[in-house]
């Protein structure tokens, strides 16, 4: 075989993973949702106006009145559907939080429009490296597809975030909750030998997070 020839099987292979990494690439012009049909219907392309591409309210901060002093605020536009991406506000009180969690179908893109936050995400097997950042407003950083990270606002003031990911359903799966919050719940002797927890403390946290 040739190096010309290695060099095409080579390219063509990098393309079928890329093309397969992310969501399909759309057969039309655009796909607005009709947000009244149970199946997110496309809507006659003859019948869109510009508002199927717009979004109103995003300088509006989200509900942060919960435990984890936080909000997200997704950004529904119509017009999006089927082009493979997604949008949301974060909002953070000062020492707010997201919960450890992973995107196992998106990159995330997130861009600190006020405040400063802390975000990292953790390397996989056999490193668990920690790379994490404190950001301030104007910066941007990117968390890796299916990788295990984390959110907070750090300083004396509210912090405002632009998330992105590049999937229209990139899941979300919080750590903790998708442990100790499964249904029906994971063994809890297997779960006290995997965390080096006793049996009482595993079944303490199945219980909150089971509720939650």
């Amino acid at each position: 075989m040739t190096t010309i020839a290695v060099l095409l099987i080579s390219l063509a292979l990098n393309f079928l993973c890329i093309a397969f990494a992310f969501d399909p690439t759309p057969l039309q012009d655009f796909c607005v949702a009709d947000l009244t049909s149970p199946a997110r219907s496309c809507k006659d392309p003859t019948t869109v106006t510009p508002n199927d591409f717009f979004y109103s309210g995003l300088h509006l901060p989200g509900n942060t009145s919960n435990p984890y002093r936080a909000a997200l605020k997704p950004v529904i536009i119509p017009g999006l559907n089927t082009l493979g991406l997604t949008m949301a506000r974060l909002d953070f009180l000062p020492n707010g939080f997201i919960p450890p969690h992973y995107h196992p179908r998106a990159t995330e893109i997130l861009t600190v429009l006020e405040g400063s936050m802390e975000v990292g995400f953790v390397t996989s097997y056999p490193n668990y490296r920690n790379i994490g950042k404190v950001l301030q407003k104007g910066d941007v950083f990117v968390v890796p597809v299916g990788l295990l990270h984390y959110q907070r606002g750090v300083g004396a003031v509210n912090t405002v975030v632009l998330s992105a990911v590049n999937s229209q359903n990139a899941g979300i799966v919080e750590a903790a909750h998708g442990i100790f919050g499964a249904k029906p719940p994971i063994n809890s002797d297997y779960l006290s030998g995997a965390f080096f927890l006793d049996k009482k403390t595993v079944e303490l946290l199945q219980s909150k997070f089971s509720k939650s």
